[in-house]
């Protein structure tokens, strides 16, 4: 598959200093072709050090749409007379040649990013991000059971944003729709562990231990199924058949037997049914229609 996502602007294009001599060029011409936001700060200034690296990532997020230019007032104190700047830091938004907003002192970031999106909107937007676009692509690519497409697709992310949380489970997922379940347990193992619990990752280690768990027990159908035709009280054997048929993609016939045995005896194996159904559901998501059907017929049977 030929590459398709490009690389993000440079920064280097995206933030840059500024002096008196360059301030027409930089600000006031730019500003004909999108916004530009200008910090005046300065070296021994506290709150500056706090909002220009929020101000940078801001920018750097909208991808283009708006751009950044520092001056540093020690070294352009004729640039900072002329700005009238009495306090810094102060942040002024240039648009086709002229100041239309701005503000001065340290903000939250999330102020500042509304700052800066506020700018964005007005010049048209943030531009669509290729990984964004790349993710949504490769989660319907493994939704309709193209995971080499997937695959491809969460490489491509990884290799321009190697902390992409989304891709880093995705590819889990991807491994683990191609039966490659030593690779994906190798991909899950390698994500790193302040990202153990975010909801993608989760979903992705309980998909991977019910599709290890069917994997012993796949092979025995006949054998099981003639336990349950002999004892239909036997959860264990019903617990089994149920973790073979996920493992086999029979989803909605392993929901089946569990919520069977959580109707029969709710409390057997210290509620393992219950607990096994509830990692089913983290491995579907949430939003899932079978998910949802499940989860309501679980509930009526525990509070019935």
């Amino acid at each position: 598959m030929e590459p398709i996502i490009a690389a993000a602007p440079p920064a280097a294009d995206l933030v840059k200093n500024t002096s008196t001599a360059t301030f027409m060029a930089d600000v006031v011409d730019a500003s004909f072709d999108q916004p530009v936001v200008v910090d005046f700060w300065a070296p021994w200034c506290g709150p500056c050090r706090q909002l220009g690296p929020a101000l940078e990532k801001a920018v750097k997020e909208a991808r283009g749409a708006v751009k950044m230019v520092k001056v540093n007032i020690d070294e352009n104190q004729d640039l900072a007379g002329q700005m009238r700047i009495q306090s810094i830091p102060a942040v002024y938004a240039f648009k086709d040649g002229r100041p239309v907003d701005g503000f001065v002192g340290a903000l939250p970031e999330s102020q500042v990013k509304q700052f800066v999106q506020r700018l964005a909107k007005a010049a048209g937007g943030p531009k669509e991000s290729p990984i964004d676009e790349a993710l949504a692509m490769a989660k319907e690519a493994l939704a309709e059971g193209d995971f080499g497409t997937a695959g491809n697709l969460y490489e491509q992310i990884l290799q321009h944003e190697p902390a992409n949380v989304a891709a880093l489970a995705g590819r889990v997922r991807a491994l683990l729709a191609a039966k490659e379940l030593p690779a994906a347990r190798a991909a899950l193992d390698a994500i790193p562990a302040e990202h153990a619990q975010h909801a993608d990752v989760a979903a992705a280690r309980s998909a991977l231990e019910l599709a290890e768990e069917g994997e012993k027990a796949v092979g025995a159908f006949a054998e099981l199924e003639g336990k349950l035709a002999a004892n239909a009280n036997d959860h264990q054997a019903r617990f089994d058949l149920a973790t073979a048929l996920y493992a086999a993609g029979e989803r909605e016939a392993a929901v089946e037997h569990l919520l069977d045995i959580v109707r029969r005896d709710r409390k057997w194996n210290e509620e393992a049914a219950r607990k096994q159904l509830l990692k089913l559901f983290e491995a579907f998501g949430v939003a899932d229609p079978l998910t949802m059907d499940a989860r309501k017929r679980l509930s009526s049977i525990l509070f019935s």
